[in-house]
């Protein structure tokens, strides 16, 4: 499945993004998806992730409470949708696709390339 992320931008600290990512090749609805970030200088990190189904999403603690998760199996394609913006939260946002199911990276099988986001104070 090929995967393309998009949405990226500036914004100030407290405002929204939603950031998108479109998947093509593949029957989308059979893969859980993720989103990932690598900010500047350090190491990718687990976002958000949901099921297949989508009855089921995970947050890392960081953006719990401010980011929701969302897929829409029709258009093939997952929302980020980001409130409360904070400048740690600047980064390159990638979204991945597991055909397993797993909804963490080691489960990931499909990687699109990132959209940045960077959040101004």
């Amino acid at each position: 499945v090929q995967l393309q992320a998009s949405g990226g931008g500036l914004v100030q600290a407290g405002g929204s993004l939603r950031v998108s990512c479109a998947a093509s090749g593949r029957t989308f609805s059979n893969y859980a998806m993720g989103w990932f970030r690598r900010a500047p200088g350090k190491e990718r990190k687990f976002v958000a992730s949901i099921s297949v189904s989508g009855g089921t999403t995970l947050y890392a603690d960081s953006v719990k409470g401010r980011f929701t998760i969302s897929r829409d199996n029709a258009k093939n394609t997952v929302l980020l949708q980001m409130n409360s913006l904070k400048s740690e939260d600047t980064a390159v946002y990638y979204c991945a696709a597991s055909s397993s199911g797993i909804m963490y990276a080691y489960g990931m099988d499909y990687w699109g390339k990132g959209t940045l986001v960077t959040v101004s104070s």
